[in-house]
């Protein structure tokens, strides 16, 4: 199995290229800089693309040109947020145009066009699978002020929508997780029993959404999870 990650340099895209991959398939990340003290399994070929992408063009572009003809799993793990987001010193009026702008580039844009070049050899996989990073700021009543954050989360879904309809025929099963304030501070190689324990129910350990996305892999061609949703325990909102 051929797995792409983009936006794998840290947090949960860099637990998804240590965690899913097994002996056998290959694995190949994407993200502005490689890290260089990744944990993976014995018998996983890694690759890596080093690619910024709010140089929009520039990395498309990077990106299609160093991929394998064929991908069997896509994960679109991309997503900057505003600076003060997900704190009370978060205010909308604040925000400048110009962030305001590259998030919806690199959230939105960078997203579509990558796409467009990432499906064509997806589909060449007997069973291709999409599986979009999304966030419970995408959905109705989830609390969250943060403006142009959610905007381009509620955007993803739209992609995910759109996607489904245009290439059901061809097998293409995607996946949108709705996932809520994870723990990237304890990475993958920290035990789970640790690392739930920070935020004391706020957090969502990194190991939980790797562990949903393997039994994603391993679903047969018949069927997929349109949506996944992921709180913390304690979130109220949900």
């Amino acid at each position: 199995m051929k797995i792409l990650v983009v936006g794998a340099g840290r947090g949960l895209g860099r637990a998804f290229v240590e965690g899913l991959a097994q002996a056998g398939d290959t694995v190949i990340g994407v993200s502005r800089t490689r890290p260089s003290d990744l944990e993976l399994a014995a018998g996983v070929e890694l690759q890596w693309i080093a690619a910024d992408l709010s140089e929009t063009l520039v990395a498309c572009n990077k990106i299609e040109q160093a991929l394998p003809e064929q991908l069997d799993v896509v994960i679109c793990n991309v997503g900057i947020w505003e600076e003060k987001a997900f704190s009370h010193e978060y205010d909308f009026l604040a925000d400048s145009d110009e962030q305001i702008i590259q998030m919806m580039n690199v959230n939105l844009t960078s997203t579509i066009l990558l796409l467009k070049r990432l499906i064509p050899r997806l589909l060449k996989s007997t069973k291709p699978q999409l599986i979009l990073t999304g966030s419970t700021s995408a959905l109705a009543r989830s609390g969250r002020p943060e403006v142009a954050f959610g905007a381009s989360k509620f955007g993803l879904n739209g992609i995910a929508d759109a996607l489904r309809e245009g290439f059901r025929d061809h097998g293409l099963a995607v996946t949108c997780l709705q996932i809520g304030d994870l723990n990237t501070e304890d990475a993958f190689s920290v035990p789970v029993a640790q690392a739930s324990q920070r935020g004391h129910g706020k957090l969502i350990p990194v190991h939980d959404v790797v562990k949903l996305v393997q039994a994603l892999l391993q679903l047969s061609p018949s069927s997929y999870v349109r949506e996944l949703v992921l709180p913390p325990i304690l979130d109220q909102h949900f």
